[in-house]
Parts: C-alpha cells; sequence; structure tokens
C-alpha cells in the first residue's frame, strides 16, 4: 500500500471513521482497557501481528490492564492512510 500523507482536513474528516480515537498533535492515539495484564498482553499480540504485515508500527505502552497505542507515519512526519487503515484493523479486534 502506498503511504501518503494526509492534509488536517483529510484527518478531521477520517477521524469519524475510526471511533474513541483522537488526535493528539501529530499523531491518532487510542487507549485500551482490559479485566488483566494478560488480556493486555493478548490483544498487543493480535496488533503486532498486524501491524508486522502492514510494515508499520505503533508507538505503544503497556501499564498492567492498558494499553495505550499512537499512530503516525515517521518517515512521512505525520499521519498517513496508513495510519488510519491500521486504526481500523485494531479496532475490527
Amino acid at each position: 500500500m502506498e503511504r501518503k500523507l494526509l492534509s488536517p482536513e483529510q484527518i478531521q474528516s477520517s477521524i469519524k471513521e475510526i471511533p474513541q480515537w483522537t488526535l493528539s498533535g501529530l499523531k491518532l492515539n487510542r487507549k485500551f482497557k482490559f479485566k488483566n495484564f494478560i488480556e493486555a498482553f493478548s490483544f498487543m499480540t493480535q496488533v503486532a501481528l498486524i501491524c508486522e504485515s502492514y510494515c508499520h508500527h505503533p508507538e505503544w505502552s503497556n501499564n498492567y490492564s492498558v494499553v495505550e497505542i499512537n499512530l503516525t507515519t515517521h518517515d512521512l512526519g505525520g499521519i498517513s492512510n496508513l495510519d488510519f487503515n491500521l486504526a481500523k484493523k485494531i479496532n475490527d479486534i
């Protein structure tokens, strides 16, 4: 998939397509809350496999039952179509 940097207008109109994600600077952000660490880690494993298939990797953290994900396309210097596609796939989990 060809990566294309999105304009601020494109980002604002596209963010409606990814429920619970917010815009934080030049990143898409979402926090996920699970019952425990095992559920959080299982989720991260599923996300990791999707990210690897896209060859696009998130900035993320895990604190016990909370996983926070930030998506941006570093080499383009902002949010790209790939970030939105990845956010949709993550939401599908």
